[in-house]
């Protein structure tokens, strides 16, 4: 029987697809290439770049060096988004302490994350190369910083499928502040089916708008609509060829069907009192942990890949917004908790062994002050190094990989470019990320492009 890869690159399978027009999908055979670690994963994608050197990478040499120059050598001829000539450093204003048995170093900022660090992995050595929002999320998502290439999401739903046919395999849920970066492109199919892209929830009133059939619209009059429309779109595809009428079909087909599944995984208010507490969530509104919550739902009935995208990260120093003492505080009081209460949840539900739970953003920020605003304080973007990390789905939890210098500035240990995470991220589902292609225009292509290796020391 062809396997989704089959049908996608040769089309071989569009006479089975046109026999039985819900096969395109469903879920499929298996095409892992190892024994999987993990059977999900949940992005928790903090876009804006969250300042690591705040959080997570603490520097007393930063700290005592406050207000100096930095070096000369570490700006000369280095592009940066806004930093202009010789900046002075800035020290980080939050206290830092060793957490957990692991002793992992995290900031006051984050009290939740700190008391869950032993199920924690850290990578403080990550860095890629764009250092604008755009490309960089871009690139955080579908490894390759121009817009038109498949998110780890599609890559994951066409190698691996759904396990559950009644709501979408990758979903995408959004929050926070509105502000520039690469929105839908962070979870597009690229050149793959488009059936393969996520599907975005909204996160305030209907999870998905018009659920409900119209008035003098009955369950069996949609279904005959539906078949009517199914049969019009065979007969188009045998007259063009064309796949994506059968990816349009597909999605009028897993529309009709979310309309039964989506209002019970919506129903928020059916958890109890205790698991609300546990993240602080609240039905009926939106927020980052509503979206956690709605996550683990999602995972437990099936999906493949959840992307939790929470915008307002982008810490300059415009004003009390964007600023470190105040907009970076107000950012982790959003998502620490969720984030947290996330892992927690999943491990005391015996999931966590086979969810992988990645958090991060597109970079870091600079060690050098941006002055924006003499009266607040702002770093500027640095995508040399900044720190991600992981829990379950077969990550060795309570490590610390990587170190950067002393300025937290560049890594001078262990680098993991965001090849190796994607590299590593699809290797615990099982998925060899050289083998896991797609031919388009000629050649193949990959989530990795032509780099990325297995960072064993997570496993």
């Amino acid at each position: 029987m062809p396997t989704r890869r089959d049908f996608c690159r040769t089309g071989l399978a569009a006479g089975a697809a046109l026999a039985a027009p819900l096969r395109a999908i469903d879920p499929i055979e298996r095409s892992v290439h190892h024994a999987p670690r993990a059977r999900a994963v949940i992005q928790l994608f903090m876009a804006g770049a969250p300042s690591s050197l705040d959080l997570f990478d603490d520097k007393p040499v930063l700290r005592k060096e406050d207000g100096d120059f930095g070096p000369e050598e570490i700006v000369r001829n280095q592009r940066f988004a806004f930093l202009k000539g010789r900046p002075r450093l800035l020290g980080s204003p939050f206290a830092f302490a060793p957490r957990g048995a692991s002793g992992a170093l995290v900031s006051e900022l984050l009290p939740h994350t700190a008391a869950v660090v032993d199920r924690l992995s850290f990578v403080r050595s990550v860095h890629q190369e764009q250092f604008n929002h755009g490309p960089a999320q871009v690139f955080a998502n579908t490894g390759h910083q121009i817009v038109g290439r498949p998110s780890l999401g599609s890559w994951l739903l066409y190698g691996l499928g759904s396990d559950n046919r009644d709501l979408p395999g990758f979903v995408v849920m959004v929050s926070g502040k509105i502000d520039p970066g690469a929105g839908s492109a962070c979870w597009s199919s690229g050149f793959l089916p488009s059936q393969l892209g996520g599907v975005e929830l909204r996160t305030r009133g209907d999870l998905v708008p018009c659920l409900k059939d119209p008035a003098g619209i009955d369950r069996a009059a949609r279904r005959r609509g539906l078949d009517l429309l199914g049969d019009l779109n065979r007969r188009q595809f045998e007259s063009t060829g064309d796949p994506e009428i059968l990816a349009r079909t597909a999605a009028y087909e897993l529309a009709y069907r979310m309309q039964e599944s989506v209002p019970e995984l919506a129903d928020l208010a059916s958890e109890p009192e205790h698991v609300h507490r546990l993240y602080g969530s609240d039905p009926g509104t939106r927020s980052f942990a509503n979206n956690c919550l709605l996550a683990r739902r999602l995972v437990e009935r099936g999906a493949r890949c959840v992307q939790l995208i929470h915008r307002g990260w982008d810490h300059h120093g415009s004003d009390h917004s964007d600023d470190l003492l105040h907009g970076l505080p107000n950012m982790c009081r959003q998502t620490d908790r969720a984030a947290a209460a996330l892992v927690l949840d999943l491990e005391q539900r015996g999931m966590l062994d086979d969810t992988l739970v990645v958090w991060g953003g597109e970079f870091g920020r600079t060690p050098m002050r941006e002055v924006r605003n003499e009266k607040v304080l702002g770093r500027d973007h640095n995508p040399r190094a900044f720190t991600m990390w992981f829990a379950g789905g077969g990550v060795q939890p309570g490590r610390t990989i990587g170190t950067t210098d002393e300025l937290g500035y560049d890594v001078v240990d262990d680098p993991v470019h965001l090849h190796d995470v994607h590299a590593t991220m699809l290797h615990l589902l099982g998925v060899d990320h050289e083998r896991l292609t797609y031919r388009f225009q000629g050649r193949d292509y990959r989530l990795t492009d032509v780099f990325g290796k297995v960072v064993g020391q997570l496993l």
